[in-house]
């Protein structure tokens, strides 16, 4: 009898047909068996129940689905579609969580469920959210005041006055007393300020607290005693320290004998190489993607994107365009100067792309093999605990992709971008109809790449001298 195991990755349908409310939710799993092989093109059975409160707790909806794995071993199915068995899924009132996705699973297709796993909902889809806030009125749902609009901020859905959003917006789980605030992080310095507006009816004094986080180290929360008369009005938190991981911050607050719970994700300051050259001034924002079916994990932007692309031709999501085994010293910028002269160090003294239209097609002189191998190797520009592929883990993404083609590249967990390629015979560039993503693998006096466009995706090898995209996986 085979033994069966199951990868979940949860992904919520924000999308509205015009101003109506959507009934379901997006959910794709991958299903493999003891062996680690996928169990592709095969019937399963699911279970599915929306808890509120906790992962084991009181299911206020359920239902059954029979989906069919692909060819990559993925089921995808729409929660709130199936055949319900209790509850309404129309009826749940996603302002009383938090709330929570329980999977089971029979492997072979019955109702045999001997897989469950259960996950999170961090966030809740806006549409569905501000559908239980529409019949807003003599009864609020809960955490609502008379005069606050229910809003999409920064990613989390809050109660607002007048629908304006702070810079960025922390939830309080402090029932009808703090309903909004504001965090603001320094991902350099690691110091915030922190503006929450307090709704206590007949005032109500908080107390003088420095409290570390519990879930991202390296931060403490500080502020000041004091009155607030009239029952309103604000109190700022100075939010201190550099934080070494990535996560939720919980903070504890005092307030007329209440204690309620600030909560912000916060993003661990990326570290990157001495010296390293940013060409749009700011370092490359570090926020990790998971493919499930490969199970690496990686940035889930370009080396110099502002985002994750939002499109095969996002020209946001492009980044910058290194040759390889170089540094962030400025070359890899799409307008950095170019120079016929080739190094004959790791690291160039200047900022220039060096042309190399000759053979061997490198812009050092002699060539280096050892450049850009692991964390820790030479010139890696990638971030702390980040390094460049190897072709084997980029060819293995590839394989993954539902198209074997810019379609495949962009509709994968990394949204690969065609960010094109620099020429190293001239140094001119050639965007938006194709992508090259360089590994850190060589082979003879050239190097391993990914390349992919709308016919075709394969590896490749290519002259080092050439410009292309790089992408971080985390070690």
């Amino acid at each position: 009898m085979k033994k069966y195991s199951i990868l979940f990755c949860l992904f919520l349908q924000l999308a509205m047909a015009f101003a109506q409310a959507p009934e379901k939710m997006s959910y794709q799993a991958v299903v493999r068996n003891n062996n680690n092989v996928l169990v592709s093109n095969h019937a399963v059975g699911m279970r599915i129940s929306i808890l509120q409160g906790s992962a084991t707790g009181t299911a206020v909806y359920t239902e059954t689905q029979t989906p069919t794995t692909n060819a990559n071993g993925l089921i995808a199915i729409e929660i709130g579609t199936g055949t319900v068995v209790t509850g309404s899924f129309t009826n749940i009132d996603w302002a009383n969580g938090p709330y929570f996705v329980k999977t089971e699973t029979d492997p072979n297709g019955g109702t045999n469920y001997t897989l469950t796993a259960s996950n999170q909902l961090l966030s809740v889809p806006y549409a569905l959210y501000a559908k239980t806030a529409g019949n807003a009125g003599s009864g609020l749902p809960s955490g609502a005041q008379q005069g606050q609009s229910l809003t999409m901020c920064d990613g989390l859905v809050v109660w607002t006055t007048g629908g304006l959003c702070p810079a960025k917006i922390i939830g309080f789980n402090c029932a009808d007393t703090v309903h909004t605030g504001a965090l603001v992080i320094n991902q350099t310095t690691g110091t915030a300020t922190t503006i929450v507006t307090y709704n206590g009816g007949n005032g109500g004094i908080y107390t003088s607290q420095s409290i570390a986080s519990t879930g991202v180290t390296g931060l403490t929360a500080t502020f000041a005693a004091g009155t607030l008369n009239s029952g309103n009005g604000t109190l700022s938190f100075t939010i201190t320290g550099t934080p070494t991981t990535t996560g939720i911050a919980n903070f504890t607050i005092t307030l007329s004998g209440k204690t309620c719970t600030l909560s912000r994700t916060v993003l661990a300051t990326p570290t990157f190489a001495t010296n390293s050259v940013f060409c749009n001034g700011t370092p490359t924002a570090v926020i990790n993607v998971t493919n499930p079916i490969t199970g690496k994990t990686w940035m889930d932007r370009n080396l110099g994107a502002t985002q994750a692309a939002a499109s095969s031709t996002d020209a946001a999501a492009y980044g910058d365009l290194y040759q390889w085994g170089r540094g962030a010293d400025g070359h890899q910028c799409r307008n950095s100067g170019t120079t016929s002269t080739l190094s004959s160090t790791d690291q160039p003294t200047h900022a220039n792309f060096i042309l190399a239209p000759n053979s061997l097609y490198d812009w050092r002189t002699p060539q280096n093999d050892n450049l850009w191998q692991g964390v820790n190797g030479v010139n890696n520009p990638c971030p702390t605990g980040y390094r460049l592929p190897t072709n084997t883990e980029l060819d293995d993404e590839r394989t993954s992709w539902s198209q074997n083609n810019s379609t495949g590249a962009f509709g994968s967990p990394l949204k690969f971008p065609m960010a094109g390629y620099r020429n190293s015979y001239d140094g001119s560039l050639r965007v938006g109809s194709n992508g090259y993503y360089w590994s850190s693998a060589v082979f003879g006096t050239s190097s391993w790449s990914l390349y992919f466009y709308s016919g075709y995706a394969f590896m490749d090898i290519s002259g080092r001298a050439y410009g292309f995209s790089v992408r971080c996986i985390k070690d």
